[in-house]
């Protein structure tokens, strides 16, 4: 097994152990792909939820400019119940968890089609 597919297994059971949500792991390699490099490099692989700028960045880029969403406060609240299903006391949120369970959260899925 290659890198990208050791993270694709920690993601999943992240997705098992901190959220109790059974990752479909189809959908959650082509997000990881989706992520491009950034799952290689410590900072951007991971969500720093108590930074305003990182959620933002989330927003825009990610459910705004990849999902299609139009702004409005359901994004920010989407994201605050992410955050929480993660665990706000986790220290490490991995983006490609975050993006998952967001295009789950919005049935966004055929985006990845």
């Amino acid at each position: 097994m290659g890198k990208r597919d050791d993270l694709i297994a920690k993601y999943a059971d992240d997705l098992k152990s901190k959220c109790g949500i059974t990752p479909d792991m189809d959908l959650l390699t082509k997000v990881t792909i989706g992520c491009g490099p950034a799952i290689y490099n410590a900072d951007a692989s991971t969500v720093a939820s108590s930074q305003p700028d990182e959620i933002a960045t989330v927003k825009n880029n990610f459910l705004i400019k990849k999902l299609g969403l139009k702004d409005s406060a359901e994004l920010d609240s989407a994201i605050d119940s992410v955050m929480e299903t993660y665990g706000k006391s986790e220290r490490n949120k991995y983006r490609a968890v975050v993006y998952y369970m967001l295009t789950k959260h919005f049935g966004k899925e055929s985006i990845y089609g």
